[in-house]
């Protein structure tokens, strides 16, 4: 089977393979990449999202859900310490289960690329919790991927970079990406590594820096309606986009869903965002005192993940550290784990020499009680212990003839007040004695066994008979709920039962008796009716759909047809066609939901969603277009009874059954004389009818 290493992301994931003599990243989604998103690099991530979209059933994955979804749920590695719940149309999905979809669509992707991910070395933070260690396994092992080990991002980095120069160094990695801030020290040497030191900020990432710039916007042009979920959803990803532009440009221009656009310059964000780099400095000092090293003793430094390139932060880093990063076509900020991670599983299945040697990133123990019955953190392995690592130490019952006790399992640090947020207690184990004896004959020895993947094994032996009384792996976590039944949501949430409806608030009909009982409007063409846009400016605002227009074939559609649900579905851009007095109007409805857009990016505009609804609801499509790219999706588009075409006459809307034209009749416009265009029979049928045709939205 080939190595395979995972970078699993907070915002982005990347899979990288073995290939006998280095190391090669794969290409998972790069086909679904937007112009705009097409930076450098970008090609290689598949962002670790997943969405949904009313114009595909099941759940959207990687650049598809980032760009293309009306909902999705981003950052599910941050949810897995807790396996907090994910809200996706109505439907909780455990952030395990969201995880384990994102692993399982990087397995398809692989295998679009001619190549299979069996089995692989997962990167976690270097200061995960147990419990995020624990559910990133699981996660993974649903979606079909055996987990050779679990390896900390830092020290993957730091493995891609010495395979390339082959010396001994001591490694500093500042690993700052979407989610989180780890720092590490390493040591290299005859193909030996071993952790030293680790410290980190769980919380900590791009996800803060794009809230910051979101702010920055927002100070100068505030909200002057409400925003839909899906234009929300789109000025996060123009923020997110912008951000990324400032670590290579001067200034960037944001609009927001209210059309005002806002500039920022580099140095403005970078003075925003100055709290949460020296907060993001806190670790790499921390690793050095630890260690009792001076910057200097520290032979490389990297810098991995998205956050690190900032200009700003490369800068601070360099100062703190008195030397310049490595650079990028050294360590390259975004590949270098994925491909560290390779090279791990490589060594580990026997294809490469080395020994891979990692360190704890927390202490681990217990609670005790003092005299006077306050709690504090008894450790029992400390932090940075070399992995794996097996310790024991004494307790004794508080009282004599206990049947039974309560072990808390905690990690983090004991120097620290047992309720800092850096002391999370993992579960209760419980402690069964057969026979009930007092507490001298109770004591008993607790030992931690934690493996090289920072699993933790816990077992309890009776000091006096060797009897054992505990013995147990960590499974469970009661920081949050136990790990869920993944398989069957993960069946659901790629199935798209988690759909409960296409859109909110409004419940999509069959249709019954005479009459359809649901109508989907393809609005922006039924606005263009009648008006011209090949000659802007010669009619005045006839070269403009009209949103007036719109909302009479509306009333006159619920006038003849009063018991049918209908949708109005328009263009992502025809709020910016129309006159600029109507536009006020335009976002009022598309607030409320009376009109439809698709999501920016989709393939297909307005006449996908226009499809995609007509089908699940088996509804009745108006329009007078002919829908030639998807009538092989859609064949139904060739009966009489899935659509009516529209005319408007001396102000009077009649609505008549029509056809598509099948795509072999098509008519090539070059072939047509211009004056003729407006004649074009759009096919089989007792009377020709006229099509009107609006300019495709690019």
């Amino acid at each position: 089977m080939t190595a395979t290493g995972i970078d699993f992301g907070t915002t982005n994931s990347v899979v990288a393979q073995w290939l006998g003599d280095d190391a090669d990243v794969l290409l998972l989604d790069a086909h679904h990449i937007d112009a705009d998103w097409r930076h450098p690099g970008f090609e290689y991530l598949f962002p670790s999202v997943v969405g949904m979209s009313s114009l595909r059933r099941g759940a959207l994955f990687g650049w598809e859900a980032k760009l293309r979804s009306e909902e999705a749920a981003e950052a599910c590695k941050r949810l897995l310490k807790s396996d907090e719940y994910v809200t996706i149309q109505g439907r909780r999905f455990a952030a395990t289960t969201v995880a384990a979809g994102v692993f399982q669509a990087m397995r398809k992707g692989a295998e679009h690329n001619l190549t299979a991910i069996d089995q692989a070395v997962i990167t976690v933070p270097a200061n995960a919790t147990g419990a995020a260690r624990y559910r990133t396994r699981v996660a993974a092992q649903f979606a079909g991927i055996n987990v050779l080990a679990l390896l900390n991002e830092p020290t993957a980095a730091a493995i891609s970079y010495v395979h390339e120069l082959q010396e001994a160094r001591t490694i500093l990695v500042f690993d700052w990406g979407g989610g989180t801030i780890d720092v590490t020290v390493l040591d290299y040497q005859d193909g030996f590594f071993e952790e030293l030191a680790s410290r980190g900020v769980t919380e900590l990432g791009g996800l803060e820096i794009d809230r910051r710039l979101r702010d920055l916007v927002l100070e100068r042009a505030p909200a002057r309606s409400a925003w839909t979920p899906a234009q929300e959803r789109q000025f996060g990803l123009d923020v997110e986009r912008s951000k990324i532009r400032l670590s290579s440009e001067d200034s960037v221009t944001v609009r927001t869903p209210d059309g005002d656009t806002v500039e920022v310059w580099q140095e403005e964000l970078e003075d925003a965002i100055t709290d949460l780099v020296d907060r993001a400095l806190a670790p790499v000092q921390q690793c050095l005192t630890d260690l009792h090293m001076a910057p200097l003793d520290v032979d490389a430094v990297l810098m991995i993940g998205g956050t690190s390139q900032i200009p700003s932060v490369r800068t601070a880093v360099a100062e703190v550290m008195q030397q310049q990063p490595v650079e990028v076509d050294l360590c390259n900020p975004m590949t270098a784990v994925a491909r560290g991670a390779s090279i791990a599983a490589a060594v580990l299945s026997g294809e490469v020499d080395g020994v891979i040697q990692v360190a704890t990133s927390h202490a681990l123990g217990t609670v005790v009680k003092d005299d006077a019955g306050h709690k504090r953190f008894s450790q029992i392995i400390p932090r940075n212990s070399p992995l794996p690592w097996k310790e024991r130490k004494n307790y004794t019952p508080r009282l004599d003839n206990a049947g039974s006790l309560t072990v808390e399992i905690w990690e983090g640090d004991p120097d620290r007040p047992l309720d800092h947020a850096d002391n999370v207690k993992l579960t209760d184990l419980r402690l069964t004695y057969r026979d009930p004896r007092p507490r001298a004959d109770s004591r008993f020895l607790l030992e931690y066994t934690y493996d090289t993947n920072g699993l933790l094994h816990v077992k309890a032996v009776l000091e006096r008979t060797g009897e054992e009384v505990l013995n147990e792996e960590i499974k469970s976590f009661s920081s949050g709920g136990p790990t869920p039944a993944v398989r069957k949501e993960l069946d659901d949430l790629l199935a798209g039962n988690a759909v409960t409806g296409l859109l909110p608030a409004q419940t999509l009909r069959r249709a019954t008796g005479p009459g359809p009982a649901v109508l989907v409007v393809d609005g922006s063409n039924l606005a263009w009716i009648g008006r011209s846009p090949r000659q802007p400016g010669v009619y005045g605002n006839e070269d403009r759909p009209s949103y007036a227009q719109l909302l009479s074939a509306r009333e006159a559609l619920t006038s003849r047809y009063p018991d049918a649900v209908l949708h109005v579905v328009v263009d992502a851009t025809f709020r910016h066609r129309v006159a600029e007095e109507e536009r006020a109007a335009v976002d009022a409805a598309l607030g409320t939901g009376d009109l439809i857009q698709p999501p920016a990016g989709t393939e297909g505009k307005g006449d996908a969603l226009v499809t995609a609804i007509a089908e699940d609801a088996h509804g009745t499509v108006v329009t007078n277009d002919n829908y030639v790219e998807l009538q092989g999706r859609y064949s139904w588009l060739r009966n009489k009874d899935r659509v009516l075409g529209a005319t408007l006459t001396q102000g009077r809307w009649v609505f008549t059954p029509r056809t598509c034209v099948p795509p072999r009749h098509r008519i090539a416009r070059a072939e047509v004389p211009q004056q003729s265009r407006a004649l074009i029979p759009p096919g089989p049928g007792p009377l020709p009818t006229f099509r009107y045709h609006r300019p495709h939205e690019e």
